[in-house]
């Protein structure tokens, strides 16, 4: 039994026990699951260890939830039977096993590694010959947990695709038990009351036809409003959260430092990505340090970076040009800005910044530019519903002519996205030149941002 604050009380078994036990486990101790919020928000120091535990204990209260229901209507419903739950709570405890330090900023800014979520990531983690992957050998349960955190799409998983639907809904889907989970944690470490109901974990059910994990909104030919208004209430305190946390200013702009010295570190200090997989977030800052670029200019850019994270000595923003306003140049932006190979692009747009500013007799401070992938303005309600006259089970996001709510969400995760010009400079005339020259280098696109004058 292990006391949580969000949760309460934990229950694990002997093997679970043996999981977290193992280094790749113990690991995540290190790994704050909001990255950067912390310097934002100062009690958001949880880690993705205890998030593991909480959606452990919310697989678990999915399953029984899962069982409940089918009791009640044994024809139309399946159950999960005691070997299948051992197989997801191991699955729960683990998912997270591939996140690195800053992930999220680093995956979605610079595109040099693959996702965390990837079949590739697993099995390196999960391995035959990682403490994890022998433990889960041991138990008999590695290959089915692989099948289950591995992507649906990855067709190089070959034959661990083929499991039933709902093993992965309860894990990976809009609302299941990771979502639940850190929706409570976030709320409780960063003191904001954004809160969904815990009876929603009670409506979800698994359909005997198509194995989907569904909620039923369906009674009497009417529509289960309560139900409805869970459910929604579960979307929105993602989006708030995204809004106000994930993807908060500031949390942003330290995030994009230690992604840009990642990005140099790997392309021009030796740094490698398996290097980066088996660190915390303390022990990456250490690893940073030992790879400086080789180039001096680059190397005091960013040692000053780095210095400036530790300091919490934040670049200030410059422009900001979110979708709101750029909506028809979108696609220009991230097409010339966020990939791989556009890094000597984007090195590129930021010297032009700071010659110009030379030439204005200014001299320059370090000037970032920060372009976030397109896939973290994605957030469609993927979770099956059945409504009234309606018998087929589909995603509660082909549903909008009866959820209108949903469209405005989906349209708010949209209009998150921003590309942002940094600088490491509290000087308001700068950072208004800085605009004014990022204008002439980007006529097509609109800055919404003005610079606070102090």
């Amino acid at each position: 039994m292990i006391r949580d604050p969000v949760h309460g009380d934990i229950y694990v078994t002997a093997e679970e026990l043996r999981i977290l036990d193992t280094r790749e486990m113990q690991r995540l101790r290190g790994v704050r699951q909001l990255g950067t919020a912390y310097l934002v928000y100062p009690g958001a120091q949880h880690t993705r260890f205890e998030h593991s535990l909480g959606t452990l204990h919310m697989t678990s209260r999915l399953v029984a939830a899962a069982n409940l229901n089918r009791s009640l209507a044994p024809g139309a419903l399946i159950g999960i039977a005691e070997d299948e739950a051992r197989i997801l709570r191991a699955a729960a405890l683990v998912h997270d096993v591939t996140h690195i330090p800053f992930g999220h900023n680093i995956e979605d800014q610079s595109g040099l590694l693959e996702r965390h979520d990837s079949s590739a990531r697993f099995l390196r983690v999960l391995s035959g010959e990682t403490e994890l992957g022998m433990v889960l050998d041991q138990m008999g349960v590695r290959d089915d947990v692989l099948a289950v955190l591995s992507p649906e799409s990855d067709t190089a998983a070959g034959r661990r695709n083929r499991v039933p639907p709902y093993w992965r809904q309860i894990l990976s889907d809009t609302i299941c038990a990771d979502i639940l989970d850190y929706l409570k944690r976030d709320a409780y470490y960063t003191g904001l009351n954004l809160l969904y109901d815990d009876r929603v974990v009670n409506y979800f059910k698994i359909d005997r036809e198509s194995s989907h994990l569904f909620v039923d909104f369906a009674k009497r030919g009417l529509v289960r409003e309560d139900m409805l208004s869970e459910v929604l209430r579960v979307l929105d305190a993602r989006y708030f959260f995204s809004e106000r946390v994930y993807y908060h200013h500031a949390k942003v702009a330290a995030g994009a430092m230690i992604a840009l010295c990642v990005e140099e570190a790997m392309l021009h200090g030796g740094l490698q990505a398996d290097d980066l997989y088996d660190q915390t977030d303390d022990s990456l800052l250490v690893l940073l340090e030992q790879h400086v670029p080789g180039d001096p200019r680059r190397a005091e850019r960013y040692l000053e970076l780095l210095q400036r994270f530790r300091s919490r000595r934040l670049l200030k923003r410059a422009c900001v040009f979110p979708r709101t306003c750029n909506a028809t140049v979108q696609d220009e932006l991230l097409q010339r800005f966020f990939a791989p190979d556009r890094h000597d692009d984007r090195v590129a747009f930021e010297a032009e910044v700071a010659a110009r500013l030379r030439s204005r007799g200014v001299d320059p401070p370090i000037v970032a530019l920060y372009c976030p992938a397109r896939h973290m303005q994605l957030k469609e309600a993927a979770t099956h519903v059945r409504f009234p006259r309606d018998e087929e089970i589909r995603p509660l996001s082909e549903f909008a002519d009866r959820a209108p709510h949903l469209r405005e969400l989906e349209r708010a995760y949209r209009d998150l996205w921003k590309l942002y010009v940094l600088a490491g400079t509290d000087d308001w005339r700068v950072l208004t030149q800085i605009g004014e020259i990022v204008a002439d280098l980007l006529p097509e696109a609109v800055n919404a941002y003005e610079p606070r004058r102090d």
